[in-house]
């Protein structure tokens, strides 16, 4: 089902994303950025960073029962939706995050709780590390913590597709992001990635490789400091969801395994998933402070 604005509706819940309350372009040094915002401009602030090859409609059919409390900011990173896709750009976790920063620095934003998912996750982590004092707290959702956890075929990596690809191409690479066989995979989450271009679309997945090549999420976070929650679809089929454990180096941290739900937790039951975030974000968010 296609909602407005682009959205996704879950096929098994009654939820639906309206318009934004506002959407616009917001011009950054290294390129334009979308931007999308929900809910009171005085409430607590909510970021909403999509995995790749993706775009902050993907969060469309949590909005509705995130709004109502927060102030949900929506982002397309750099390369993806319906911002830039420069070929000369950089397309770094790092970057990524620094342009991200840049976004809530011109909305007045001094905190936020960061949410994440999937590779998002990188992006909310180097933020946390670049920009401490911006984020309160981080919840990830079906972010790997190392390559090693990894579990899809070699047939979705991006160097085995044609550009552009094909739609059963397509719809191959799409279909390990939930857990049910024959799951009508939204069409507008085929139009993110054909919205890419080739550059893009493998610079950014060699962006997310090489920063957990790097240094894996756990311990990146374990010396930041910061409230985490860890929500998990128990039948990834992305990544191995026993891996959620290893976010236990982080002192303090939640991890939620969600039965019966994929990698994809935020499109495939909603509801559920809003249910520890919501508890999450209430213990942890900080009022608008303009």
């Amino acid at each position: 089902m296609t909602v407005s604005d682009g959205s996704y509706a879950h096929e098994g819940a009654d939820v639906a994303e309206t318009s934004p309350l506002s959407a616009f372009t917001l011009p950054l040094e290294d390129g334009d950025i979308r931007v999308c915002q929900d809910g009171p401009r005085d409430a607590p602030a909510l970021l909403l960073l999509h995995g790749s090859a993706s775009s902050g409609r993907s969060w469309g059919p949590m909005v509705p029962l995130l709004r109502g409390s927060h102030r949900v900011i929506r982002i397309d990173l750099l390369g993806h939706g319906r911002s830039a896709k420069p070929a000369d750009g950089s397309y770094t976790i790092p970057d990524q995050a620094r342009r991200a920063a840049g976004v809530l620095d011109r909305l007045g934003i001094e905190h936020a709780v960061v949410v994440a998912h999937s590779s998002g996750g990188t992006v909310a982590t180097a933020l946390a590390e670049l920009r401490s004092e911006l984020v309160t707290a981080l919840a990830l959702v079906n972010t790997g913590p190392s390559l090693a956890a990894y579990l899809a075929p070699d047939s979705a990596a991006p160097g085995f597709l044609q550009w552009p690809p094909t739609d059963e191409q397509l719809r191959e690479l799409a279909s390990t992001g939930f857990s049910r066989p024959g799951y009508q995979v939204p069409e507008e989450l085929l139009d993110d990635v054909r919205s890419m271009t080739q550059h893009t679309f493998i610079a950014t997945m060699q962006a997310t490789r090489s920063y957990l090549e790097q240094r894996a999420l756990p311990d990146r976070l374990a010396v930041l400091g910061k409230p985490l929650l860890v929500i998990f679809g128990a039948d990834d089929r992305r990544w191995r969801s026993s891996s959620a454990g290893e976010y236990r180096a982080v002192a303090g941290a939640e991890i939620q395994l969600l039965p019966g739900l994929g990698h994809s937790p935020l499109l495939e039951d909603p509801p559920r998933t809003a249910v520890p975030l919501l508890a999450f974000a209430a213990k942890h968010a900080v009022s608008a402070d303009r």
